[in-house]
């Protein structure tokens, strides 16, 4: 019989990188770093968001759909062989062509045997100066259901969901194992450096926040690198800080603001027993006095 106390160990890989204009070389550095994850350890293994090219939303511009490709499709089918002869999971984040006219900002779970498990289409898009996405994307259809795969049940979610607690706990209801938060985000070279530590420091906390309500852990994977304006202004300069933290919002690992990096770590899934026995968050919820949660304001 086994032992209901066993530690349940899950090595995940995390590739913090930067990306050009150049499609073909940024998808050969990733697929580099997943093989150096994979000789490594890691059983799965995460991408940053869009990781094929530059984040193209700085502005809109109608050309950069002809980014887009279907799922499953040429990259699907690349990462699938890979994920098949590494033996691996691999998230991967993509600029799904759905349909003509139809686009959505879209996770995508290659499980070991080289087939699709599931997929997350971005639910909450942004819409800010550098950050034009709903131009492009539209909203997510497929709601907050964690992706069943041999690592485990993962809840996938992408960037902008990350602020949103309620995304967070939904997939927590639902079973996943841990939180998984592909990333593109970055400041301003135009912002004081006091407001750039402020915004940093928010969007690492309001994840390890996520951690701790829900007693799960969290994976957050961003871009690093200055990357151009196409119109000629000051640019994004992702922030990198790729980060795992455990049930109580703990820090496993963190990365660098400035530099590529994979890293593979260790996360102890069987802990977040433990931690909901100590902080049963999900027993006390008074869910008959949260009706107006389905509201967008108490007027």
């Amino acid at each position: 019989m086994q032992n209901k106390n066993q530690k349940k160990i899950l090595n995940v890989g995390v590739v913090q990188q930067s990306c050009t204009a150049d499609l073909t070389a940024n998808f050969a550095k990733s697929i580099a770093q997943i093989r150096i994850a994979a000789a490594q350890g890691a059983e799965l293994i995460v991408l940053q968001e869009l990781h094929r090219g530059p984040y193209f939303c700085q502005q809109e511009i109608s050309d950069h759909f002809d980014l887009a490709e279907a799922i499953p499709g040429p990259s699907t089918q690349i990462l699938g062989a890979l994920a098949q002869e590494l033996n691996i999971v691999i998230v991967a984040s993509l600029f799904e062509k759905r349909g003509v006219g139809l686009h959505h900002n879209t996770a995508v779970v290659i499980e070991r045997d080289g087939s699709i498990a599931g997929k997350y289409r971005k639910m909450h898009i942004p819409d800010d100066p550098g950050y034009y996405e709903k131009f492009y994307f539209t909203p997510g259809d497929l709601g907050f259901h964690p992706i069943q795969t041999s690592a485990g049940k993962l809840g996938i979610l992408v960037c902008w969901d990350q602020w949103f607690p309620e995304a967070a706990r939904l997939m927590a209801m639902a079973g996943a194992d841990l939180l998984i938060y592909p990333t593109a985000i970055g400041w301003s070279p135009n912002e004081v450096r006091d407001e750039q530590i402020r915004q940093r420091e928010a969007w690492i906390t309001v994840q390890r926040a996520h951690a701790i309500a829900n007693g799960i852990p969290v994976v957050s994977v961003n871009r690093v690198g200055h990357e151009p304006d196409p119109a000629g202004g000051a640019g994004l300069t992702f922030w990198g800080s790729s980060f795992v933290a455990g049930p109580q919002g703990e820090f496993l690992w963190t990365a660098t603001t400035d530099s590529e990096e994979t890293h593979v770590i260790e996360v102890n899934l069987s802990r977040s027993e433990t931690v909901r026995r100590m902080w049963p968050y999900l027993r006390d919820r008074r869910i008959d006095h949260y009706g107006d949660l389905l509201k967008i304001y108490r007027d």
